[in-house]
């Protein structure tokens, strides 16, 4: 049977851990619903602009820009991956990465470079283990990320694929679907899809006057794509994240108190017996003496 005061000293320890971990929670919480009302303020911008650059293609007919023109002979892509700077939240990093490694291993496989761009520490420690090269560290972008800090990102890539340096451009980050349910994947920015109607969607028939004429506002619109598209998977990875820690918080939160439980019913087990080993000795000594 355990000593009385260590099962009391672990269970005051496990106690302040559960103190921890319920704040980190709330935090998370907090952090969560800030990150998640921001996806939804942009979410409607986003989703005209990329039907307003859709009607925009289809209008112009023969289009040919450069953001997609699809590059040939060469052998160089570029990678955004985006992990997280603190720890304590769950798979979330360990998701992304592995899609990031899969990746860089099939575009490998079929001869091609790909020049990293780590977002935050964890995923710069993580390749630093594995010793695979990092082109860029993007350590200074914060768990809220601004639209200013990433556009120079995607400028940067769009700059390098128009010159042609690289072939393409893909994204690697958590995808917010809903409150139970987050995906990691690796998406292209890179060059840009035309937009083709789904199985079953009819193509919208839409008669816009256009001043400037498609072509030259599609100068204008798809570099901004671009960079919306890479500032939403931050979006995107930051909401995730903070549901993560949420998750992690909360079942070390409940695991504690599981603990706390465990080491009370250990105490009192502990207490009875010594309770019932001074009887025996009092009657014992009683008895003797009689």
């Amino acid at each position: 049977m355990a000593n009385r005061r260590v099962l009391v000293k672990r269970r005051d320890a496990v106690r302040n851990i559960r103190k921890i971990t319920r704040t980190m929670q709330l935090i998370a919480t907090a952090r969560f619903q800030a990150a998640h009302t921001r996806a939804n303020a942009s979410r409607p911008y986003s989703e005209k602009l990329a039907e307003v650059v859709s009607d925009l293609a289809a209008a112009a007919e023969g289009i040919d820009h450069p953001l997609m023109r699809q590059p040939e002979e060469i052998d160089r892509s570029a990678l955004v991956v985006i992990s997280s700077s603190r720890g304590l939240c769950g798979s979330f990093n360990t998701n992304v990465l592995k899609v990031a490694t899969n990746h860089l291993d099939g575009q490998e496989k079929e001869g091609i470079q790909t020049d990293v761009y780590m977002a935050r520490k964890k995923g710069i420690a993580y390749f630093d283990f594995l010793k695979r090269e990092i082109a860029q560290e993007l350590v200074e972008i914060g768990d809220m990320p601004e639209f200013g800090e990433i556009e120079p990102i995607a400028s940067a890539l769009m700059d390098r694929f128009i010159r042609g340096e690289i072939a393409s451009a893909h994204v690697a980050y958590t995808r917010f679907i809903s409150s139970g349910r987050q995906e990691a994947e690796v998406v292209q920015l890179l060059p840009l899809a035309r937009h083709e109607p789904a199985e079953g969607e009819s193509k919208r028939a839409v008669d816009y006057e256009f001043s400037p004429d498609p072509k030259e506002l599609l100068e204008e619109l798809l570099p901004t794509t671009v960079r919306l598209r890479l500032f939403q998977a931050f979006s995107d990875a930051a909401i995730s994240e903070q549901i993560a820690r949420m998750v992690a918080m909360k079942a070390a939160t409940d695991a504690a108190e599981d603990k706390i439980k465990l080491l009370s019913r250990e105490y009192n087990r502990a207490r009875q017996t010594a309770i019932t080993m001074e009887l025996l000795d009092i009657v014992g000594g009683a008895t003797a003496l009689a």
